[in-house]
């Protein structure tokens, strides 16, 4: 009897779906790869548990969801008579798995800011051209189909477009997580509709009121968690953090750091130096939030004054407060609230400025001129969904929503009138 000394077709359970089976032993090899096992030391939502202290799945957990919804789409389009072959179904396996591989320490908090102009989309592009050393040529479907230059276009769309898996996983698993209602969609409802049409997505015109409810929650799910008002004031202050260490780092001061974070304070590394020296992916791929969070504990015994209260205002939760508006903040009630924070601070109005946020968030829950949702109709005519929604007013939801915010420490409130 011929029996494997090491059985790579494994069975996940996950929280959200129950058991998941692993389709490939390439995928097996894949998950266990260093580069993928960082995403287990990255959360999903980044600073969001300060807010519903459930969020701290991660992005490991994400990924291996969506993978799973990708096998459900496959099984369903083939039923339906749309070919895919063992090998581009195992490419858009690896394509969605690897979707997220490029995300830094705290998920989109701190993206284009520890590196340098390069999209996490970017950086997974380059973790999955390195694997497919390792790996071997299974990755080069999965790089085509990732890219969009495979001659199958619906096999990106189900990677990214308006309908991915990486939406369906992330709003269902992130309501979860929450426990925020509102985020619940019908998965299984959505992807059994799904078929190719043209070489495009499309949905089947029973399943359009599934879809009133995705785009909904979406839309919900963005106010409600995503664009939290704590949430963002949450992350800015992360940002601001890492702006301070980065300008004190670059400018001779001697502050603590990971190994694996310091390359990344001490200079600006971009796309130019990714592509010209691998050892910043390899240096990359050490750095995830226990660097991040580490470093600011340490930094709040700091000896310079802004990053010092920043970070203990972080670690004990003292968050800002955000305020929400209807226009951008005016200039002179910043001025007015640097100057308060300078005198009971006593910093600088340039070390001020690291106190007060002013920002925009958008909420934009389907742009139909990025990639439209296609319904297809009993007849073989396929429309635009937002031109034949009658449950919601479709048109309102496509439209980008912008609430301008400033975010300031709360001892400060009686110094300003918004």
């Amino acid at each position: 009897m011929n029996i494997r000394p090491h059985n790579k077709r494994k069975i996940i359970n996950d929280p959200v779906y129950g058991f998941i089976t692993l389709p490939d032993e390439a995928i097996f090899d894949i998950i266990e790869h260093r580069y993928f096992q960082r995403l287990r030391r990255i959360k999903q939502l980044g600073l969001t548990h300060l807010v519903y202290p459930g969020a701290l799945h991660t992005r490991f957990h994400h990924v291996i969801g969506a993978m799973n919804l990708m096998m459900q789409a496959v099984e369903v389009l083939r039923s339906k008579g749309n070919e895919i072959t063992g090998d581009e179904a195992l490419g858009v396996y690896i394509a969605i798995l690897l979707h997220d591989a490029g995300h830094g320490p705290y998920s989109h908090t701190l993206e284009s800011l520890l590196v340098y102009k390069l999209s996490h989309e970017e950086l997974s592009l380059l973790f999955m051209k390195a694997l497919k050393i390792e790996i071997g040529d299974v990755m080069n479907v999965a790089i085509a189909i990732f890219e969009g230059n495979h001659p199958k276009k619906f096999l990106h769309q189900l990677v990214s477009g308006q309908l991915d898996m990486d939406r369906l996983d992330y709003l269902k698993r992130d309501s979860f997580f929450t426990g925020v209602s509102e985020g619940v969609i019908n998965t299984d409802r959505i992807i059994k509709m799904l078929d190719v049409v043209d070489d495009g997505l499309v949905v089947e015109a029973k399943g359009i009121y599934s879809i009133d409810k995705f785009i909904v929650a979406r839309r919900l799910m963005y106010w409600q968690v995503y664009l939290h008002k704590t949430v963002l004031a949450a992350e800015h202050m992360l940002v601001n953090i890492i702006r301070r260490a980065r300008y004190l780092a670059m400018n001779g001061e001697h502050i603590f750091t990971t190994s694996a974070l310091r390359p990344f304070l001490n200079r600006h590394i971009g796309k130019n130096e990714f592509e010209n020296d691998e050892a910043h992916l390899e240096n990359f791929a050490g750095l995830d939030d226990f660097d991040v969070y580490t470093s600011i504990k340490e930094w709040v015994f700091s000896k310079d004054k802004v990053l010092s209260t920043l970070c203990k205002n972080l670690v004990q939760r003292n968050l800002f407060r955000t305020e929400i508006l209807s226009q951008p903040v005016d200039e002179q009630t910043v001025v007015t609230l640097k100057k308060s924070i300078c005198s009971a601070y006593g910093l600088s109005a340039d070390e001020a400025a690291y106190f007060i946020i002013s920002d925009e968030a958008h909420n934009s829950a389907y742009n139909p001129l990025h990639d439209r949702i296609n319904i297809l109709f009993r007849n073989g005519i396929v429309k635009n969904y937002s031109d034949v929604s009658d449950q919601i007013n479709a048109s309102v939801l496509s439209k980008t929503i912008v609430k301008y915010f400033v975010c300031y420490p709360k001892e400060f409130d009686a110094s300003v009138q918004f």
